[in-house]
């Protein structure tokens, strides 16, 4: 027998408890089934690095890690990720011994200008992270084929390439040092 709703009665999601590793860090959050990873990272967990520009996948602005593994999302449920190890563009930036240092990847960009309004430049960080630990030495084809995924307004992507060649060669120097 279901039980009638009161007309004005407000009726609450059923929530999961979701563990996450977020940037080094267990989380246990309870979402609804249906909210984002997006949503939890940004909502739940305060991570607001993550944007979220089209809500489709197609902009990359919401690109985070997942196992290492560049991933859209605004396309993952937050129930989906129970167990995952996830890095953020907060995560990038060197922890311990290195804390506050900039990732190659982030060092390059400010050197090479590879951002103006900066929207997309957290799923771009993410995404550029994961192709140099693949490809560590791209050439400049290679390096237009990674970023080609994410999209920008303001730069018109020489700039960005050239941060993903610089970061390469930043990867290389402070791994000889």
């Amino acid at each position: 027998m279901s039980e009638a709703i009161q007309p004005g009665a407000v009726q609450s999601e059923a929530r999961h408890r979701v563990a996450l590793t977020v940037n080094g860090i267990e989380h246990r959050v309870a979402v609804p089934a249906r909210r984002l990873l997006s949503d939890c990272l940004r909502h739940d967990l305060g991570l607001t690095g993550t944007h979220v520009g089209c809500e489709h996948g197609v902009c990359g602005a919401c690109t985070v890690l997942v196992g290492g593994v560049p991933m859209r999302s605004c396309l993952l449920l937050a129930v989906s990720m129970d167990g995952e190890q996830i890095t953020t563009v907060e995560g990038l930036a060197g922890t311990g011994d290195t804390a506050g240092e900039l990732s190659p990847v982030q060092q390059a960009f400010a050197e090479c200008h590879g951002l103006q309004c900066g929207f997309c430049t957290p799923g771009f960080l993410t995404t550029i992270t994961a192709g140099l630990a693949d490809n560590p030495d791209p050439t400049p084809e290679q390096a237009r084929e990674l970023i080609g995924g994410n999209l920008c307004r303001c730069t018109g992507y020489q700039n960005i390439v050239a941060a993903v060649l610089r970061a390469a060669e930043l990867t290389r120097e402070r791994g000889a040092s």
